[in-house]
């Protein structure tokens, strides 16, 4: 992986947590947290969606719109959890 492709990757997984924090839990979590959130959601949006038969084609927009969907998923069961 390339430096350029690396810093892709973090800024996805930035904005996809902060858009995925404003969604759930009305706020950020500062960027390491948000970097940490948005990444975690990627994975997770990246290993349920094609189950379900949910796909999304090429390009940032599409990645930071996948990353987002895992990540507002990802908050949702942390707080869900919290509550238990």
């Amino acid at each position: 992986m390339g430096i350029e492709s690396l810093l892709i990757f973090l800024l996805i997984g930035a904005i996809a947590g902060w858009l995925a924090g404003l969604i759930v839990a009305g706020g950020g979590f500062g960027l390491l947290g948000n970097i940490v959130i948005g990444i975690i959601g990627a994975v997770i949006a990246g290993a349920l969606f094609p189950r379900l038969g949910f796909r999304l084609d090429g390009g940032i927009l599409a990645a930071i719109v996948h990353a987002t969907l895992g990540a507002v998923i990802l908050l949702a069961l942390i707080r869900v959890l919290k509550r238990a």
